[in-house]
């Protein structure tokens, strides 16, 4: 049995087909959750979703994604403002209880906006009883570590802005599971595992981490010290996959979701 226990959830982007597909290719493979992406539910709806979620007893981790909002340049911030309401607003009609905003990647932002921004976003959560996943990226400039985000994290200051641990940000960037020490437990809000054939080499970690992520287990990252790590901390919340792979999202969405439970299940109780 693993030690960590909380629930497992599969971020759809590992699968293809349509959003019914994915959903139920999830429940079938014995996930409990899903991260779902605003673009599932476009090219479905919002009632489809949840007569989907309430067949299935599938629940949500979060939805995704809102990008590049922290310190956006004065041409964008008003409207990435109006998308972050448009996301709030969608996650509140799924029923989700978190959205996640990884830190900002634009080559053009505003470092004295950061703060301000995320308090305003915080804010805008609270007011819909909604939390905030902030997730640093490893070719972000603002944050690339979990140190880092996690320091941005507390001077905001605003209680329902938690982090996101991801392997691939943190391994990715040559970083250890030691970059989780300071971070209180209490304040992970989900943590995503993948794994790569290859370590990223400068100037192709993006294309590696939209394109080529791996199973747990497939490849090379030592994923046993990140989960280590967390049980040492108690972590009980959600884990899961975030896996993007374009050959895994051309086959069928039942036979690959049912292989990523495997491979999850398998790297957890190692």
């Amino acid at each position: 049995m693993s030690s960590l226990p909380g629930p497992r959830f599969l971020n759809t982007v590992l699968l293809g087909g349509s959003t019914p597909e994915k959903l139920d290719a999830a429940a079938a493979a014995g996930f409990a959750q899903v991260e779902l992406w605003r673009e599932d539910v476009a090219s479905s709806s919002v009632a489809e979703v949840h007569a989907i979620l309430a067949r299935t007893g599938l629940q949500l981790t979060d939805v995704q994604v809102l990008l590049d909002f922290d310190g956006a340049s004065a041409a964008t911030r008003e409207g990435k403002r109006a998308e972050a309401m448009s996301l709030l607003a969608l996650a509140k009609d799924l029923g989700a209880g978190t959205v996640l905003v990884p830190a900002c990647t634009a080559t053009v932002y505003v470092p004295d906006r950061v703060t301000d921004d995320l308090r305003w976003l915080c804010a805008r959560a609270a007011e819909r009883g909604l939390r905030i996943a902030y997730e640093g990226m490893a070719w972000s400039r603002l944050h690339s570590t979990l140190p880092s985000a996690w320091q941005q994290i507390e001077q905001v200051g605003a209680p329902n802005l938690d982090i996101v641990v991801d392997a691939f940000h943190l391994f990715a960037a040559g970083r250890t599971a030691d970059d989780l020490r300071d971070v209180p437990v209490e304040r992970i809000a989900l943590v995503q595992l993948s794994d790569v054939l290859t370590q990223p080499l400068p100037g192709q970690v993006t294309t590696q981490a939209r394109h080529h992520r791996c199973l747990p287990g497939d490849g090379l990252w030592p994923l046993e010290t990140l989960i280590d790590a967390l049980a040492a901390m108690g972590y009980s919340g959600p884990i899961g996959l975030e896996v993007f792979n374009d050959a895994l999202k051309a086959r069928d969405p039942r036979d690959v979701a049912r292989e990523a439970m495997a491979a999850l299940e398998a790297v957890l109780a190692d």
